[in-house]
């Protein structure tokens, strides 16, 4: 049975198999503790993760140092978001976010409202965009921290991130950025875009589920935060818990090989998400969501007049693997949280579908895919006219 083409890379990416190559060692033969420093095995463990560390430093413009490993990019945000919220209650008690984050930003956030912290969650532009002065406006003298995403989970977009960061600092608020969908696919540098804290992850650039990291900037201004995981004092007790070394050594190569092919990938990708979209445009009632231009390069999220959302999906399940949005939200009954803060009615953003295009997509899939889309929204709209032409005549 032939398996439908992956077009959901925003969900997860294969691991590559140069990554896999990297880590296999690390299960086996240099299987050590990077804890245990009385021994050769743990002396091989903890240089391989050093090494790590640095690279996905470099990759963002840090120091080793300010690097700490966690499971993934939700345990970073949650570090970073009540980290920072616990070592500054005394401070002030005010949060700024996006309403179209991510649910590992805004559920944290709530959590802290039941806590007694005041969030406020701003609204974009209808292009998916930040209003910058709205974000200004929004700081008070009690704000701690402000959390917008790099790049959109659903619709791909790029926030100005070196102008939050900018605003931020200038009010001496700390700024916390989920690049979990960036990492390895735009330029990144906590320096130049004034970032304290950045969530990273793996499994979205071809490395392994299951390992993240967060930067936490230690100069100008060094940046306090309470463990949410209390134990052996790892990572400079800001993440208790035994590190996963073959997990970390796939994470940095993942990284290294995504900055190497960077630039190609990227140009490579936005040709083929502009080819889907050139065949898709030629329907009528298709809308594209989001900026068209500052996204995602393998991105391409769109709306569809007169066809069910659902349907839609079931359609293309057997051909092609693409979802309505984010996959942490695939269970859930109600309609993109992103879309209707777009000012989508329900409707429309219920028979939305998100395209991921990656490293391992080739033209022909793109080319493939576009026709069977092209030939099941037509099928869902002559059938739904068929049914709406029999209700009309029994009415009659």
């Amino acid at each position: 049975m032939q398996r439908p083409i992956y077009l959901d890379c925003h969900a997860t990416t294969p691991t590559d198999k140069r990554v896999v190559e990297a880590m296999i060692p690390y299960f086996s033969d240099r299987f050590g503790n990077p804890s245990s420093l009385s021994h050769v095995y743990g002396w091989e463990a903890e240089a391989a993760v050093k090494q790590a560390r640095n690279t996905i430093a470099e990759a963002i413009g840090a120091s080793g140092e300010e690097i700490v490993f966690t499971s993934g990019a939700t345990e970073a945000n949650n570090l970073a978001i009540k980290g920072v919220a616990e070592a500054s209650y005394d401070r002030g008690r005010h949060l700024i976010t996006l309403q179209t984050e991510h649910r590992a930003v805004l559920d944290p956030c709530k959590y802290l409202q039941n806590l007694g912290f005041e969030v406020t969650f701003l609204p974009v532009k209808r292009d998916g965009l930040i209003d910058l002065e709205q974000l200004e406006r929004a700081i008070r003298p009690d704000t701690i921290l402000v959390s917008v995403m790099a790049a959109n989970n659903e619709i791909g977009v790029l926030q100005p991130i070196a102008k939050i960061g900018g605003i931020c600092h200038q009010h001496k608020v700390l700024f916390h950025t989920d690049a979990a969908q960036a990492i390895g696919k735009i330029p990144l540098d906590v320096e130049k875009m004034k970032v304290d804290l950045m969530s990273l992850t793996a499994h979205k650039v071809y490395g392994p589920k299951g390992i993240g990291a967060l930067y936490v900037r230690r100069r100008n201004p060094r940046v306090r935060l309470a463990a949410q995981l209390h134990g052996g004092g790892q990572e400079r007790g800001m993440r208790s818990g035994t590190l996963y070394t073959p997990q970390i050594v796939g994470f940095a190569k993942a990284v290294e090989l995504a900055l190497g092919e960077l630039e190609s990938e990227s140009k490579r990708q936005t040709e083929l998400r502009d080819r889907l979209w050139s065949k898709l445009s030629q329907l009528e009632g298709i809308h594209l969501n989001g900026h068209p231009v500052q996204r995602l390069p393998g991105n391409l999220n769109i709306s569809v007049e007169r066809v069910d959302g659902a349907a839609l999906l079931l359609g293309l399940q057997a051909t092609v693997a693409v979802s309505s949005g984010s996959a942490c939200s695939s269970s859930s009954t109600a309609p993109s949280h992103v879309l209707t803060a777009l000012g989508h009615p329900e409707k429309l953003a219920y028979a939305s579908i998100r395209f991921g295009i990656g490293r391992f997509n080739t033209q022909e899939e793109i080319d493939k895919a576009a026709t069977e889309a092209i030939s099941i929204i037509s099928s869902l709209r002559k059938s739904k006219e068929l049914q709406k032409t029999r209700s009309d005549r029994e009415e009659r």
